[in-house]
């Protein structure tokens, strides 16, 4: 019972470590995101101009330099943003695994119909997915079940299952993490877009009527600079949100494959081992 505590405590420890450590290395890429954008800001788009005064923008920087104190947001939200999609497609492109769902998982039902495990096995590590990875574990409490005279079929197939559960519960969360990030992308780019206009719109009707009579170039011009907010803020929650459903479309198909072995296991138990 001890030994059983101190291996719960232990995966617990180690099981909030890496927590504390993906939080902070999380915390680090957006800190790094918000400096490298404010240099952007403050470095290159300032230097884009025809005039010192900084009135005449030289070309889109420019413009961009005008829009405000929300650029730098918005360029921090979209570099955060990019560093995430970068992030999740090479860890969801390497759970996906390098054999299809389908082909793989009949390469095991024709190995498992002939009671060879050990090749099943082997083919999980050729698909080197979380597919693979849930079937192998499903497959080495398969093969410890085969050799077990102890437990009837049922109890048998209650701890491959039980197995597959287990692993799956471990390889899920490992895809859907940080997708946080770019849902919540999604929606407060669009909005911190339109927060920038709505404050660009402001300070050119205030420019107007400070001017005291009508300047149609410099309502365009400001109108201009407000806009860019909400270009930058509706690209960004675009390619986070095709990012995001993408991801998602991924993950439910390692879903689906993982219900599907877990299924398989079953079934290819209690023919063989009825």
């Amino acid at each position: 019972m001890a030994d059983v505590k101190t291996s719960v405590s232990n995966t617990a420890k180690s099981s909030s470590s890496k927590s504390s450590n993906t939080m902070m290395m999380n915390l680090i890429i957006v800190v790094i995101c918000i400096a490298v954008a404010h240099l952007i800001f403050h470095l290159v788009f300032s230097s884009q101009f025809l005039d010192a005064e900084k009135h005449k923008a030289k070309n889109l920087m420019g413009t961009m330099y005008q829009g405000g104190w929300v650029v730098p947001i918005l360029i921090s939200t979209m570099l955060v943003m990019i560093a995430f999609v970068i992030e999740r497609a090479a860890t969801i492109f390497k759970s996906r695994g390098k054999i299809g769902n389908a082909e793989f998982i009949k390469k095991v039902q024709f190995h498992l119909s002939s009671k060879n495990i050990d090749a099943a096995m082997s083919e999980c590590d050729k698909q080197a997915g979380s597919v693979g990875n849930v079937m192998k574990a499903g497959l080495k409490t398969y093969k410890e079940m085969a050799s077990n005279t102890t437990l009837d079929t049922e109890q048998k197939i209650a701890s491959i299952k039980k197995e597959v559960e287990e692993t799956t519960s471990l390889e899920l969360p490992m895809m859907e993490k940080n997708l946080v990030f770019l849902a919540t992308i999604t929606s407060a780019a669009t909005l911190l877009g339109l927060f920038g206009t709505v404050m660009g719109m402001i300070r050119a009707f205030a420019a107007m009527a400070n001017a005291g009579a009508p300047d149609a170039n410099a309502l365009a011009a400001g109108i201009s600079e407000a806009l860019v907010n909400t270009a930058l803020g509706i690209g960004t929650s675009f390619i986070a949100m095709l990012a995001y459903n993408f991801f998602t479309t991924i993950i439910d198909n390692v879903t689906y494959g993982i219900d599907e072995s877990g299924f398989t296991l079953e079934q290819s138990f209690k023919a063989n081992f009825k």
